[in-house]
């Protein structure tokens, strides 16, 4: 069964007509076919007891073909109406149908009221989000391929991101010579901006990279992720420029030992909570538990945030083919950060990381 005929099963199994499918990502999962519409719709239609179409722009239609796509692909020009197009495809096949799968994770509310405009008997009370999380959740051998060969690339990246730290050289310029690097050797795509920061810099966990400067005898963090094929690599570094002061290296080795520790009990059967609580304990214990401010991880694979959290209340079981990051961090404002992350893939008897990189403190030569 593919995953076109998973969703008709799902849309019988529940008494449903039709899924309406907007999420790029889930697109690209169902049909090969990826794009940012922007303001544009684009969206598959998948009838429970009929061939399914992809609705877009016309300026993608040729694209939708190009990846083998073999259902019809309807396009529309930009002063067309979109949503009554849409329409009359759907009353074409059949006039009865009214009850709608949607991803409510992603559909706008506009998008929404436009739907019910042209489908004034419709109910659109169906969330197909959490069967496609499901969907999504194990990966399949040719998918664990493409992430490892993300996290080559990612591990790539890393090293040249280090080659590139300088006394008084910025955050931004560090990021811009690794992604050169990647470009350099045909990787195009990363799966987020490349975060690099310095010092105290680091201690804002999502602040973004910089005119910051690196100076001597700090902690440098980096964030990285590539794509390859659709699918994605995110792991995280700490490097040492000179000799960081003690706070800052006990940190460090007290994120490490969380992050080691983890890692070391992924296994199937163990709960996201549990792992996440593996990992918490140790730096609670060591005195910075109120420094650990995030999840111990997200599932991963086409996006880089996916189904399932790593964390607490989430007392699902981890099974083989379950793909996720493990990126215990310690976030001292106005002192230092140290985040340590790879992603891995639970397999018959214990994870395998995407990233290889290694975890001991590297002391970057200057």
């Amino acid at each position: 069964m593919n995953k076109i005929e998973k969703i008709q099963r799902w849309l019988a199994d529940n008494n449903q007509d039709i899924a309406l499918i907007t999420d790029p990502k889930t697109i690209q999962y169902l049909t090969g076919f990826y794009s940012d519409p922007v303001e544009r719709v684009l969206m598959v239609v998948v009838f429970k007891d009929k061939d399914p179409f992809i609705f877009g722009p016309a300026l993608e239609s040729e694209a939708i073909k190009d990846t083998g796509w073999t259902n019809p692909v309807y396009g529309y020009l930009d002063h067309e109406d979109p949503w009554a197009m849409i329409a009359d495809q759907v009353h074409a096949r059949n006039t009865d149908e009214t009850h709608f799968a949607i991803e409510k994770s992603q559909l706008a509310v506009d998008r929404l009221e436009s739907l019910e405009s042209v489908f004034s008997d419709g109910d659109f009370s169906a969330n197909l989000t959490p069967f496609i999380e499901k969907m999504r959740l194990i990966k399949s051998a040719d998918e664990i391929e493409k992430l490892k060969i993300a996290g080559k690339w990612d591990d790539f990246a890393l090293q040249k991101g280090f080659e590139a730290v300088a006394l008084g050289k910025t955050e931004d310029q560090i990021a811009a010579d690794l992604q050169y690097a990647l470009m350099q050797n045909g990787i195009m795509e990363l799966s987020f901006p490349s975060l690099v920061q310095a010092g105290a810099h680091a201690a804002e966990p999502h602040g973004a990279t910089s005119e910051n400067q690196v100076q001597n005898n700090q902690l440098v963090l980096f964030d990285l992720g590539t794509v390859w094929q659709g699918y994605i690599s995110d792991a995280s570094r700490t490097v040492a420029v000179g000799k960081p002061d003690e706070k800052s290296m006990d940190i460090y080795n007290v994120c490490l030992e969380a992050q080691l520790t983890a890692q070391a009990a992924a296994k199937p059967g163990i709960t996201a909570e549990e792992l996440d609580k593996i990992a918490r304990d140790v730096i609670t214990k060591a005195g910075y538990g109120e420094y650990f401010i995030h999840r111990l991880g997200h599932g991963m694979g086409m996006s880089e945030h996916e189904f399932p959290s790593i964390m607490e209340g989430n007392k699902m079981e981890l099974q083989p083919g379950m793909c996720f990051s493990i990126e215990p961090g310690i976030y001292i404002p106005n002192v230092a950060g140290v985040r340590i992350e790879d992603c891995v893939h639970i397999t018959e008897n214990g994870s395998e990381p995407f990233t290889h990189t290694t975890k001991e403190l590297r002391y970057v030569d200057l």
